[in-house]
């Protein structure tokens, strides 16, 4: 069942998109109050949505969200206002009984259908973080400046905050035998997380049109943002990197946060982007403001030891929590409207519940870095618990808990959770 936690996440002032199912109601649309989960299927019969137009008569009873988020905007917009505005008088008590549940009776799933996803590496102190971790060198990869890099996942593998992760098999060097180098397989010895944002694509965008979208005019095109942990196997990422890739070091696994946070929720928190470094082109050109003041947090969960259990640390359930870093995705180097415009210039198609991703969200100092293998320096540092113990990459057992929020705790608008455990290798 769904984590009543973060619940001050989801105030009227989000009201985000997600699917959930429980005893009663089928799988269909729903949205979150506090740690009640509302069914938009259930509610959609009451009539409460009968004035809106381009809304099909069942459009929430849908499975996946994909085809609500692929009307315009506006719709959007109008049926937030609508569930807002009862929401805030006369409240929770004017939606249906059957059309509401506690969270903790409600089961989660994958809200949309996702067609691609496509990672990109937006954060200038990522790239240098981990130049400096890899090659002792932090110039930025040479097209950095002039657009947003990236390359393309695995949809496929894309799955909901809550389901394990089996720790990848595949080939990297033997660390243990450097000399001379040696390409093994087996179970990844570097399993690493990235917390990165999501960008979901609402309006879809025709292949083949021989014009890409400016910057300026892609908000459109966006239903709304998640949080992404797209976890790296970076023994397996830096044999196969060379020359191409990533590949298995990235395929096996990327999490979502269950809750689509919407761009009329998000609107508030705009948020001034670093200057352009050098003259970019037209379509990349974007707003001042063109990012969101979102701030993340990355934890990790893990098993006490005997010799260092404290009754005194945190605890979530049998595990103790370590928090690793916060990171600011106000610093990203390039915004979500310019990776749709980059993503788009050649003439490549957007599809309804496509998935960008922004790539690793770091700061520039110890404590804000968003994944381990820049808070270890490359493997050669070690990153301290709370419980005493250190860790370079992730243990078989360790669970990843990501969040992120806007604005301090009473906006009443963030993201909840995005969490997965780490499970053993697959045995022949």
């Amino acid at each position: 069942m769904a984590s009543p936690k973060y619940s001050h996440h989801f105030s009227v002032n989000n009201l985000p998109y997600g699917v959930a199912s429980s005893p009663t109601q089928p799988r269909q649309c729903a949205t979150r109050l506090a740690n009640t989960v509302i069914f938009l299927g259930a509610l959609q019969q009451s009539g409460l949505f009968d004035k809106i137009d381009a809304l099909s008569n069942d459009i929430f009873s849908n499975e996946t969200l994909n085809e609500f988020a692929a009307l315009p905007k506006h719709t959007h917009t109008a049926v937030r206002a609508r569930l807002q505005a009862t929401l805030r008088d006369p409240g929770l008590d004017a939606i249906p009984a059957n059309a509401k549940a506690d969270i903790t009776a409600v089961q989660i799933h994958l809200p949309i259908s996702i067609p691609g996803f496509t990672d990109f590496s937006n954060s200038l102190n990522h790239v240098q973080n981990a130049g400096r971790a890899i090659l002792n060198d932090p110039s930025p990869p040479p097209g950095f400046f002039h657009f947003p890099i990236g390359y393309t996942g695995r949809a496929s593998t894309v799955v909901v905050s809550g389901t394990p992760i089996i720790r990848p098999s595949g080939h990297f060097y033997d660390r243990t035998n450097p000399a001379p180098k040696t390409v093994i397989h087996g179970p990844s010895r570097a399993l690493d997380y990235e917390m990165e944002l999501g960008v979901v694509i609402g309006k879809s965008h025709e292949w083949g049109s021989g014009k890409g979208l400016n910057a300026k005019d892609a908000e459109e095109y966006v239903f709304g943002f998640v949080i992404v942990n797209d976890w790296s196997a970076r023994d397996i990422q830096g044999l196969e990197m060379i020359p191409l890739g990533p590949l298995n070091g990235k395929a096996f696994g990327t999490s979502i946060s269950p809750w689509i946070v919407t761009t009329d929720a998000l609107a508030p928190f705009r948020a001034s982007a670093p200057e352009p470094r050098v003259p970019i082109a037209g379509h990349l050109q974007d707003e001042n403001e063109g990012n969101y003041d979102i701030v993340m947090d990355v934890e990790i969960l893990h098993r006490p030891t005997t010799a260092t259990a404290d009754s005194g640390l945190t605890t979530d359930g049998d595990k103790y929590v370590s928090h690793i870093a916060t990171g600011p995705a106000r610093e990203l180097f390039w915004s979500h409207r310019q990776m749709v415009a980059h993503l788009t210039s050649t003439g490549c198609d957007l599809r309804t519940g496509d998935l960008l991703g922004t790539g690793t969200v770091s700061g520039s100092v110890d404590g804000s870095h968003g994944c381990l293998l820049e808070s270890t320096k490359g493997g050669r540092e070690k990153v301290k618990l709370a419980d005493g113990n250190e860790r370079v990459y992730l243990l078989d057992g360790d669970i990843v808990r990501m969040s992120a929020v806007l604005g301090d705790e009473s906006s009443g608008v963030g993201f909840g959770e995005c969490i997965g455990e780490v499970l053993p290798a697959r045995v022949d």
